[in-house]
């Protein structure tokens, strides 16, 4: 086997090492059942026994109160998108819910929660193409509104909430591309959700967690496959579940965990994070994306002083072994992905490739 490249790509990401070489013994015969994980029946006892340990794990690493219930489902975040106004805004048309328009992904989710209900977008920073992500004295939560949706982590613009909206409606977020990154209270959360492809695990899972008395809001002519009451009350078993997605979570969280959970994770990407943007601030050559009070800690964005030597820098840097740092094609530049599994060792490899491509050009 090749030599591992260092991939900063935003997803699907990297996965700690040890979880791949776990996963790569039980993709062939898991706990010498002589089977492989995928082979498994996913009402078996073995099964159950998986997605009960990441539920458990889950629930420790992030506090999670016995009155919120954990779902392991389909579809991608995308689906979320609807499934929230689908379920959360009772009868629909006269029912209100407030957005903060963050990036692309709020915007999409903005456009199918309309379908429902009717959506007031308290602020929008897309004039700025998205450079930051508001205050709370920044926008106004309408008395009405049934719950504010945010996107606490923006991949494609690098912006990131530093603390979350304080407001009186319960808070719905899209915890994608930061979820497990840094310890918050989700009390004030009526349902957070998050692809796992990018902290969590591979793609094919979308982890939903949600507050039990919001499973009764959806209308009654909601298809059943639509509804979180289904999922919840059939411990996301309703259908075939995404299985060797939930497996592989479970590594994960159990990777966390054995390195001293969200309080440690935390110190090791604010470290991470500090050595790429204390380069791009002190090397005039490079320009940051996102301001300065918004600043992620997964997404590093940034830009060189023309298009032809952001182009160089990306094949030059992918030749060194370090992959995937072109920007999202919205905005364009460089990226550097460092979720929770990235190592500090390929950040130190980028910032020094970074002062010599400087030096060079």
């Amino acid at each position: 086997m090749p030599e591992r490249i260092f991939n900063f790509s935003a997803g699907p990401a990297t996965l700690p090492p040890e979880v791949l070489a776990q996963a790569s013994r039980d993709l062939v015969n898991y706990r010498d059942l002589g089977m492989s994980i995928i082979e498994m029946s996913h009402r078996s006892k073995d099964f159950i026994a998986v997605t009960e340990q990441a539920e458990q794990l889950l629930r420790e690493l992030l506090d999670i109160p016995a009155n919120y219930q954990v779902l392991f489902l389909q579809g991608g975040a995308s689906t979320q998108f609807a499934m929230i106004p689908m379920n959360l805004l009772g009868a629909g048309k006269d029912k209100k819910a407030c957005y903060l328009n963050t990036g692309v992904w709020a915007k999409k989710a903005i456009k199918e929660a309309k379908l429902f209900g009717e959506i007031d977008v308290a602020y929008s920073s897309e004039a700025e193409v998205y450079n930051h992500v508001p205050a709370d004295g920044d926008y106004q939560v309408d008395d009405k509104a049934e719950y504010l949706y945010f996107v606490s982590n923006n991949t494609i613009y690098g912006t990131q909430f530093q603390s979350f909206p304080a407001t009186h409606v319960p808070l719905v977020c899209d915890m994608s591309s930061d979820i497990l990154s840094r310890p918050f209270d989700i009390r004030p959360f009526g349902l957070v959700f998050a692809g796992a492809q990018k902290n969590m695990g591979p793609a094919g899972v979308t982890t939903v967690i949600i507050r039990e008395d919001l499973l009764d809001r959806a209308p009654e002519n909601l298809p059943t496959m639509f509804k979180y009451r289904t999922h919840a009350d059939q411990g996301s078993m309703f259908n075939t579940p995404p299985c060797f997605a939930i497996y592989v979570v479970g590594l994960v969280l159990e990777w966390l965990k054995n390195l001293g959970g969200l309080a440690a994770i935390e110190r090791i990407n604010k470290e991470k994070a500090a050595l790429l943007y204390d380069t791009i601030d002190r090397l005039d050559f490079y320009r940051g994306h996102a301001r300065r009070d918004s600043r992620s800690l997964m997404n590093v964005t940034f830009n060189l002083p023309t298009p032809e030597l952001e182009a160089k820098f990306i094949q030059e840097a992918a030749a060194r072994g370090m992959s995937g740092l072109k920007g999202h094609r919205s905005v364009g530049g460089c990226r550097a992905s460092i979720y929770n599994a990235f190592p500090r060792e390929g950040v130190e490899q980028l910032v020094e490739f970074m002062a010599e491509f400087a030096k060079n050009n």
